[in-house]
């Protein structure tokens, strides 16, 4: 019984952040922006500075912005997609305005 309990309650949840399109986006495009900015520095790192522990360590933080901006996106955008599919293949309901008897 809690099995089944946890199961529904698990998919009230994707489906609410399934419709929650708005703040899905948000968080694809921080995860987008997290990314680019540690992406940046880890260039910025290779090519500005001389070889040193410092740039290493910069370069390792670059990295690693640009690793939780990876996840932080992917995150957001299968909120975004495969979460609104999983919204139709698990609603069985239809709206009022889509009868057509």
């Amino acid at each position: 019984m809690t099995k089944l309990r946890l199961r529904d309650n698990l998919r009230l949840r994707l489906i609410r952040r399934a419709d929650n399109v708005k703040q899905n986006l948000i968080i694809l495009l921080i995860g987008l922006g997290i990314f680019l900015l540690g992406f940046v520095i880890l260039i910025l790192a290779q090519f500005l500075l001389l070889d040193s522990l410092q740039r290493d360590l910069i370069a390792l933080i670059g990295l690693i912005l640009a690793i939780c901006g990876v996840i932080i996106a992917a995150f957001g955008y299968i909120s975004l997609s495969i979460l609104r599919i999983f919204r139709f293949l698990l609603t069985d309901t239809k709206r009022p305005d889509q009868s057509h008897d």
